[in-house]
């Protein structure tokens, strides 16, 4: 008895937990509604509502050719960042031989549009010469300064691994000032010179000293070299590597001296070959550099998360930070990098890595890195720092763009579209549950209130999705919804024929309800499976126009499955257990005389009975 209780018992909680969770979900929307941006009905997409269409053309700085290739690699690349702001069904192409088309739905914001232009090209150059932008050099302000240069501003951190052993190394933001150089000697013991410098960049930036000590140890290529009019070193000869000084030419020291960070067109037309020395500033403007050849490409990073940088206990701190993973070549290179580095003095042992040009992060060496992981932080705000790290995920563009035009577009199919795809899915609805009443009459009531329940939740999700990811339902993801009420009343039909089956071969409603039930949910499953399945290859291989219709049929998917095992056969457990359905009312849909049962069945105990009775008795039993 106790295990007959048990069974109705599961069925409602189930069913109770359901209902429980779908308010939930209305619960949320009207909550985000309220007290937040979320609107109380799905974002439409670029051809249902219209939308901004930006046309992009290259930045071209004197006589700089731009090849189909790079416009090819950057529409490919702008793509991939519009995708991951969620499946808007935004269309980007090329428009003649040069400019890139992107049409996006609803009013993207200037953010949004400076994300999907810039190059967000990472590199990681040495640095030859820093100085505060807004101090004006002096004779004593040289290229060398100690290992432990004082410190404005947080620390920044690269993390590695050697022998399995994590470490990191930390050393001073862009805003470092600079100061002289103590013993260049000294610096080929690398543990010394990390401790030193991490004790010198505890000091407050008053305690820092300008000046050259006598004893001060300079390299062949320094002691051929002169101070010019701006303090900066200006040695001869020719680099043999990206932080050789002799990168620094009478030519480049006149533009750095020149430099004003203040400006804001002060880089608006600077050439970053990759392969020369670089003349720029942090992009807070507060100080200025010299930077040697690209070290270590952006394309080499093969992962970028971004998160809260841990402290020491393992807890995250309100810091952000980027975390990079590079390939194996590129990791052998910085690591080699930040060995040679550790023993050059400061700025000399300054990695500043570069974005756009601009240096957001110059972070100082005291320990070598050697596990090809790193990581940035320069004052991010969580969700810059996930944008920028889906930027350097996809891959840098090979040129930067401007906005040349941005113009509001009219929808390409409109309300009218859009109303008669909502009244094809309605008949298609009104045919699904006219032939579940008559086929399974009262039964058939049950295949209605599952239709509405996944209706109901298919709507609160799509709704959701537009306010947290951005989704928007495009022609196409109605379409995937409306082919999805097929689905739905498939798994319905599977799972009835089944315990009409069992009942035809003489079992009782419970019986055949749970046995039915076993036999159904194998085929339930496994046609679900192959529906999502092939919703899923098609959103990943097919284009952003019928990626809509397969995502919105792999949720439908899941929702079917949802629906069947957590409200459908708990419902009809349940009501296995009434009189009308029990007994075989013939509006039941389990009428053994409509279903074909023999005239006499075999009922238990000796008894034998007809259809109707052997139904009741078997009820009672």
């Amino acid at each position: 008895m106790a295990r007959t209780q048990a069974r109705p018992n599961h069925a409602l909680r189930t069913l109770i937990g359901m209902l429980v969770a779908t308010l939930a979900l209305g619960g949320l929307l009207v909550g985000a509604h309220l007290g937040g941006t979320a609107s109380l009905a799905p974002k439409l997409g670029l051809d249902l509502e219209g939308g901004t269409q930006l046309v992009l053309t290259p930045r071209v700085v004197g006589d700089q050719k731009v090849t189909a290739a790079q416009v090819a690699q950057a529409r490919d690349i702008i793509s991939e960042r519009v995708d991951s702001q969620g499946v808007t069904g935004a269309e980007v192409t090329t428009q003649g031989e040069n400019n890139i088309v992107v049409s996006m739905a609803g009013d993207p914001s200037r953010e949004q549009e400076e994300n999907l232009r810039q190059s967000s090209a990472l590199q990681f150059r040495p640095v030859l010469v820093a100085q505060p932008s807004a101090a004006a050099p002096t004779p004593t302000d040289t290229a060398t300064t100690p290992s432990g240069s004082s410190t404005s501003g947080s620390e920044t951190s690269g993390t590695g691994t050697s022998s399995g052993t994590a470490t990191s190394g930390s050393g001073t933001t862009t805003k470092a000032e600079s100061a002289s150089s103590d013993s260049a000697s000294r610096a080929s013991d690398s543990s010394t010179s990390a401790s030193r410098s991490r004790e010198r960049s505890a000091l407050p930036a008053a305690s820092a000293t300008s000046g050259t000590s006598s004893d001060t140890a300079t390299s062949s290529t320094d002691s051929a070299s002169e101070s010019s009019s701006s303090g900066v070193a200006t040695p001869s000869g020719t680099p043999t590597s990206p932080t050789d000084q002799a990168w620094i030419t009478e030519a480049l020291t006149a533009e750095f001296t020149k430099l004003d960070c203040a400006n804001a067109e002060a880089l608006a037309n600077v050439v970053d070959d990759p392969a020369k020395p670089l003349v720029t500033c942090s992009s807070d403007g507060a100080e200025k550099f010299i930077l040697g050849p690209v070290a270590v490409y952006g394309k080499d990073i093969t992962d970028a998360v971004a998160d809260y940088k841990p402290g020491p206990n393992g807890q995250p701190t309100p810091e952000v930070e980027i975390r990079l993973t590079f390939d194996s070549a590129a990791s052998k290179t910085y690591a080699d990098l930040s060995i040679e580095m550790l023993a050059l003095p400061s700025p000399r042992n300054r990695l500043a890595s570069t974005l756009d040009s601009r240096v957001i992060v110059a972070p100082q060496f005291n320990e070598a890195i050697t596990g090809g992981r790193s990581s940035i932080t320069g004052g991010f705000t969580y969700d810059s720092a996930q944008e920028l790290a889906k930027q350097l995920k996809f891959g840098a563009l090979p040129i930067s763009f401007d906005l040349q035009t941005r113009t509001q577009i009219s929808p390409t199919l409109g309300q009218e579209q859009l109303r008669l795809g909502l009244l094809a899915g309605l008949v298609g609805l009104v045919l699904v549950v006219l032939y579940s009443l008559m086929q399974y009459r009262a039964l058939g009531l049950v295949t209605v209130a599952s239709i509405v329940l996944a209706a109901l939740i298919t709507y609160l999700v799509i709704t959701l999705l537009g306010w947290a990811q951005n989704y928007r339902l495009d022609m196409a993801g109605v379409t995937g919804l409306i082919v999805a009420i097929g689905v739905t009343a498939d798994s319905f039909i599977v799972y009835f024929e089944r315990v009409r089956d069992e009942v035809r071969e003489g079992r009782t409603l419970r019986t055949a309800v749970d046995t039915g039930w076993n036999r159904a949910k194998r085929t339930i499953l496994a046609a679900d499976g192959v529906n999502f399945l092939g919703a899923l290859v098609l959103y990943l291989l097919a284009s952003s126009s019928v990626r809509g219709f397969a995502f919105t049929l792999g949720l439908t998917t899941l929702i079917d499955i949802l629906i069947v095992f957590f409200f459908t056969h708990p419902i009809v457990s349940l009501l296995a257990r009434r009189p009308f359905f029990a007994d075989g009312h013939r509006w039941s849909g389990l009428d053994p005389e409509r279903l074909g049962v023999s005239a006499t069945r075999y009922v238990g105990r000796g008894r034998f009975a007809g259809p109707r009775q052997a139904a009741t008795e078997g009820s009672q039993a």
